[in-house]
């Protein structure tokens, strides 16, 4: 199964300029994903931000993780993915998930005002950092093409596996999953 952003993603991971996300609710699993394919984020104070693979049963891919070890580190990432529970605009904030947080109703003319202010800015300055940036994260977290491939294969198998569908119905049908480790 493939992501279901993977085209968004890729769109924003090759676009030469500073991408700006104004985050104003929740902002869970692919969808934070494609925040942090974003080069800064504000958040709305009321959002909330997490990442529920563990309760979906779901094994996320390594490219997506690597997006996440980059922007809060390995404790961090750790944490969401371990615990997936959801945390507030402000502990977003500290972990450096996003860049600000406003209040709700500021959100929307702060982004463009954010956006605006990067975009007047030097445009070879700002492809170059950027590419720079890309260049030098890429660089860490290159993995043996036989490893690469066995973490694929094992995301592939989850969307085949009992507990991810059970995850599923438990989430549609909110209530706890009944995991079985198959």
């Amino acid at each position: 199964m493939a992501h279901p952003f993977h085209e968004a993603i890729a769109a924003l991971d090759a676009f030469p300029f500073p991408a700006v996300a104004a985050l104003n609710g929740h902002t869970i699993g692919g969808g934070l994903e494609l925040a942090l394919s974003c080069d800064l984020r504000i958040a709305a104070g009321t959002a909330k931000l997490g990442m529920p693979p563990a309760r979906l049963g779901l094994v996320y891919s390594h490219t997506g993780l690597r997006k996440f070890v980059d922007a809060i580190g390995v404790p961090r990432t750790r944490e969401l993915f371990f615990t997936a529970r959801n945390v507030p605009a402000e502990t977003a904030l500290q972990w450096g998930l996003v860049n600000e947080v406003v209040a709700p109703a500021e959100l929307a003319d702060r982004g463009v005002a954010y956006a605006a202010r990067i975009a007047a800015l030097a445009p070879l300055s700002l492809t170059g950092n950027k590419r720079s940036l890309r260049e030098l994260l890429a660089a860490e977290g290159e993995l043996d093409p036989e490893v690469e491939r066995e973490l694929v294969e094992l995301r592939e198998a989850c969307f085949r596996s009992e507990d991810f569908f059970e995850g599923v119905r438990a989430f549609a049908e909110k209530r706890p999953p009944l995991w079985r480790g198959r």
